[in-house]
């Protein structure tokens, strides 16, 4: 176990952290928040001087890193980053309760955009703004963020692709280009191109600029923290339907978009993952939009109300723009499949992913066909290219424990007293990093009625669900930690 190596790669994420935490300071000194700069400063003080423990303890670190320490890394990176993120909103007393504050902006990180504020508003702007950020941050993944601006070479080259197959949403990580940076900062750049976008619509839509800031980073983290209690419902059609596009735009496969930069548009169209995502859309849409019809005046409004749904849920972000929980009980039922569902493997989009949904579907065929035809051999395949079996039996065994944790956490979260319908959705949109689920946790209400207990257990599902499970676990795991040979 190169514990040195893993010490030096913390010490630069609570690095970035700390810098990144200075515009919401500016933000707080600017609007006069003493409570703000104070919180600030103590997260800015605790990230800087882990970092320089971290930095003296991984001294020499020799670049030799496998699988087990990226896993590691990336769990241990995350846990850290969300101690030290929380601290903000602690000391500066918005947020006193420390599991709160912990809750709230491990749901930052994370992107799921579930929250314990009772009235958002309340918050300053520079707290508005850190809750935000963060969603932007996570979307894409610090560690990308990391490896796309720290040089590598030699040695080097070989950990980068365990910590981004680690950290990176799919069942399966590949390279865009031979070199692990650039495919990095090829992400980062796309990513960042796809925000800029999506503020200047809603600047041009007449949006305040500190609520498009919040919003693009919220729609591109496909989080959705928003800066009105109301998330998305007091702002304009044209803000709404904007906000819809680039959600659907986030959820989908970011090698789509280095595809299309390589004029290959055909390969785009041809990707199956692409057209099963757009596909269970496109039903989702239509099949709301005639269930919901006589709830709202027109056609066209109860459209853009269910177009504006599934987005947000299938991509898992979370913002919303009517209290769903009020709708027929199939809207809401196949709202809670999109929840499992979720977007694209290599977006910012969370959920099991359309690629192992596929792939599921693909395997269960298969296994029927071979029950018929026993001494036929077949394979599965996507996109022409036959899927490697250990990809296939990685996907299932992620779908049982994802199954496990679920029960689990459903009956762990029960003492609280709640309805199942509620339990259950809470336990899904932590899992799949949505954000509002049903009942007492419908888009209108909130997250502070758990308890410390059960916000704990939410916290895990988050932060497991974010990483795809497995680095989370593996934590837990002694035979882990212990050093090679």
């Amino acid at each position: 176990m190169n514990y040195k190596m893993m010490g030096r790669f913390n010490a630069l994420i609570l690095t970035i952290e700390a810098v990144f935490m200075l515009p919401a300071l500016v933000i707080c000194i600017v609007c006069g928040d003493t409570a703000g700069i104070n919180g600030f400063i103590a997260g800015i003080a605790a990230a800087v001087g882990i970092a320089c423990i971290l930095a003296v303890f991984s001294r020499n670190a020799k670049p030799d890193f496998f699988a087990k320490e990226g896993l590691i890394c990336v769990g241990t990176s995350w846990i850290l980053l969300s101690f030290v993120g929380a601290l903000p909103f602690f000391f500066s007393k918005y947020i006193p309760n420390f599991i709160d504050a912990l809750f709230e902006i491990v749901s930052g990180f994370t992107t799921t955009g579930a929250s314990i504020l009772i009235d958002v508003e309340a918050m300053s702007k520079g707290m508005l703004y850190w809750r935000s950020f963060s969603h932007w941050l996570g979307g894409m993944g610090v560690l990308v963020f990391l490896l796309a601006i720290v040089p590598v070479s030699g040695k080097s080259e070989g950990y980068t692709m365990h910590i981004l197959r680690a950290e990176s949403p799919g069942p399966d990580v590949g390279k865009l280009v031979p070199k692990m940076r650039q495919t990095a900062l090829i992400l980062y750049s796309v990513y960042i191109v796809l925000t800029v976008l999506d503020f200047l619509f809603l600047i041009a839509g007449g949006m305040p600029v500190f609520d498009a800031v919040c919003t693009s980073f919220g729609t591109a983290g496909t989080g959705g923290f928003g800066v009105k209690s109301d998330s998305m419902a007091s702002y304009s059609s044209y803000i709404q339907t904007v906000t819809a596009v680039f959600m659907l735009l986030f959820g989908v496969n970011f090698s789509c978009y280095y595809l299309i930069l390589l004029k290959r548009i055909k390969s785009v169209f041809k990707d199956e993952e692409l057209r099963f995502y757009f596909g269970v859309v496109f039903v989702s849409v239509v099949l709301i939009t005639i269930n919901i019809y006589g709830i709202y005046e027109t056609l066209g409004e109860s459209l853009h109300h269910s177009f504006f749904q599934v987005s947000s849920i299938i991509t898992t972000t979370g913002f919303v723009t009517a209290d769903f929980v009020n709708w027929p009980v199939f809207s809401r039922t196949l709202l809670l499949v999109l929840m499992f569902i979720g977007a694209c493997a290599g977006s910012t989009g969370g959920g099991m992913k359309c690629a192992r949904v596929l792939l599921i579907i693909k395997t269960i065929k298969r296994n029927i066909n071979q029950v018929l035809h026993p001494k036929k051999v077949q394979t599965i395949r996507i996109n022409g290219k036959t899927v490697d079996e250990k990809i296939i039996s990685n996907t299932n065994a992620y779908l049982a424990v994802y199954m496990v944790i679920l029960i689990l956490s459903v009956i762990l979260i029960s003492f609280d007293g709640f309805s199942i319908e509620t339990n259950l959705s809470a336990v899904l949109s932590c899992f799949n990093n949505i954000g509002p689920g049903l009942d007492v946790v419908g888009p209108m209400s909130n997250f502070a009625g758990y308890s410390v207990l059960s916000k704990c257990v939410l916290i895990f599902d988050m932060l497991a669900g974010r990483l795809e499970i497995f680095p989370v676990l593996v934590l837990f795991n002694r035979h882990a930690w212990k050093r090679q040979g």
